[in-house]
């Protein structure tokens, strides 16, 4: 999409213009606080690292593997930013009162907050067992509105924020055998346009990125010869990729008239959606 690149390169004597742009937003994002929800393997680990590139202090949440998000804790940190790990189940509110507290209290605030946080249970409607539509709706859809309250509520009181949902292709287009999945991805959708008009005169963004078939563990067992096929790029996206248009929302000053939107990013399996 190459949205993430808009703008002009700046360059300082003989520096190349990219890496002359990269240090200007870097230095723009320097001292920022972000949390990534989910944020141990996939989309959420590449998007936490990305922001931690551009100088962020990162929350890197997890609900399993300490393993995992100690790791990227330890990829940001050696790439000079500032990490810390906190286990958390975003469905449970106590869990994302613990998290927004060990923010603040280790890195003073929160600027930034990407909702990543998410699963599937797939299955076809007539055979979707209650639990199996109550573990989606819970996780994709209420840990939104639960962190996305909370990042809120500390936000207003700055006038400035920034907030990125990660909904999916299949909130805007449906998917048979996630009935669950796509109604959860749709309300993200609908949460992100209408908390944009609450809080929009307060300086927040809030924005919404649908990916299309990303590389993950999600994505692993699916025909992807068939779901390719389907594809105008006719490959699968990558997890940098969608950090790209991620972190382009969630940092760069020509983000800044950007909200209430939620841009795709699919390979071009959503077109017309």
């Amino acid at each position: 999409m190459g949205i993430g690149f808009v703008g002009g390169s700046v360059a300082f004597g003989r520096t190349r213009p990219g890496v002359a742009r990269r240090c200007l937003v870097s230095m723009r994002s320097e001292g920022k606080v972000a949390i990534v929800t989910g944020a141990s393997r996939g989309i959420g680990k590449a998007v936490a690292e990305a922001l931690g590139a551009e100088g962020c202090s990162v929350v890197v949440n997890y609900a399993r593997s300490a393993e995992a998000a100690e790791k990227v804790v330890e990829n940001i940190k050696s790439s000079g930013g500032q990490a810390l790990a906190v286990k958390g189940d975003v469905s449970q509110s106590e869990d994302v009162d613990a998290l927004f507290k060990a923010t603040v209290d280790e890195f003073g605030t929160v600027d930034i907050l990407v909702n990543n946080a998410g699963i599937t249970r797939d299955t076809l409607v007539m055979r979707m067992k209650q639990t199996q539509w109550q573990e989606v709706i819970d996780l994709n859809l209420t840990g939104v509105y639960l962190c996305l309250q909370a990042a809120v509520k500390i936000m207003m009181k700055k006038k400035t924020g920034r907030i990125v949902n990660i909904s999916s292709v299949v909130g805007k287009i449906g998917n048979p055998g996630q009935v669950n999945y796509a109604s959860a991805k749709a309300g993200v959708i609908g949460m992100t346009m209408a908390t944009a008009k609450e809080v929009g005169s307060r300086g927040i963004t809030v924005n919404a990125v649908a990916p299309g078939f990303i590389e993950s563990d999600m994505t692993e067992n699916l025909p992807l010869d068939d779901i390719k096929k389907a594809i105008p790029l006719t490959r699968l996206g990558t997890p940098e990729e969608v950090a790209g248009l991620v972190k382009y929302l969630a940092t760069d000053p020509s983000a800044a008239y950007i909200t209430g939107s939620a841009v795709s990013i699919d390979g071009g399996i959503g077109i017309g959606a």
